[in-house]
């Protein structure tokens, strides 16, 4: 199979891959598209950032339960969690938007390009006159 075969892409394909990419999973979508190494990078990223959003969710939740029930709250600064994560979560959506922009221009350049898997023409064959027999 040759490699443009390879990595080509439908619009419906491609529709459903950036829908993929932007509204669940950054991505995912790409990895759907073949686009596989920008798509480990993104999912990476994302659940790097997923996992210092949800590290910074359970500390604020833990403090504000230690703060209700009258226990000693450490000082420690943990905000740079949720900082870096929403900051590494956001680097991969907007990663995942390039890359479906990307194949979503591929898709549409392909289909004006029409189909290359058409046999080519063969030369006219001369035609028998029924005369001549």
């Amino acid at each position: 199979m040759p490699l443009q075969n390879a990595l080509s892409i439908s619009r419906a394909r491609a529709a459903s891959c950036a829908l993929i990419n932007l509204a669940a999973t950054p991505g995912l979508g790409s990895l759907l598209a073949r686009r596989y190494w920008a798509g480990m990078g993104q999912l990476l990223l994302a659940l790097i950032g997923f996992g210092l959003l949800v590290a910074w969710m359970c500390i604020l939740y833990d403090r504000a339960f230690r703060q209700q029930l009258g226990e000693s709250v450490p000082t420690t600064p943990f905000g740079w969690l949720g900082k870096w994560g929403l900051i590494c979560f956001a680097v991969a959506w907007a990663w995942s938007l390039l890359t479906s922009i990307s194949f979503w221009r591929q898709a549409a350049a392909e289909t004006h390009r029409g189909p290359e898997s058409a046999p080519p023409r063969l030369a006219e064959l001369p035609r028998k006159n029924s005369d001549n027999q």
